[in-house]
């Protein structure tokens, strides 16, 4: 955790990590980073469920055991936090809420997510791309307690 950034990792970015065929998927590299240590996973028991019911969807045919390495890796290498509780914000799915409150949380996270407009627009709330740029010091970090417009 010393040299890592945190991160909650939105469900549709494990989702389509783990469709993904191709070896450059932006969010198949946020997975990686997260199984190097480069990316400590925030989360809590709410988040984890999530994962355990959307990745265990039949539609995505998921192999079990790729399924539960992400979530050790997950819950044995990330910080678990309780949420805060935020008012004020817009959400579109009220079942992303939990994730923004998480971040919320942990001020020096990051929420990644391939469903931006979901969120609020801020700083901490990048695309799998955006983080992946971020790690590999292509996109310079913006201060995290200010607002994007």
């Amino acid at each position: 955790m010393e040299n890592s950034v945190f991160a909650v990792i939105d469900t549709n970015v494990i989702v389509s990590a783990l469709l993904s065929s191709r070896p450059d998927s932006y969010p198949l590299a946020v997975m990686a980073h997260v199984y190097s240590g480069a990316i400590t996973p925030v989360f809590n028991d709410e988040i984890i469920k999530e994962y355990r019911e959307v990745l265990g969807r039949r539609k995505f045919h998921f192999d079990q055991t790729d399924v539960d390495s992400a979530i050790a890796v997950i819950t044995g290498y990330g910080l678990s936090v309780e949420r805060s509780n935020v008012e004020g914000e817009v959400f579109p799915d009220p079942k992303d809420v939990v994730f923004y409150e998480v971040k919320m949380s942990k001020e020096d996270a990051y929420l990644v997510t391939g469903n931006i407009k979901h969120f609020p627009k801020k700083p901490f709330v990048v695309t799998p791309r955006e983080m992946v740029e971020l790690l590999e010091g292509k996109k310079k970090p913006e201060n995290l307690s200010t607002f994007r417009l």
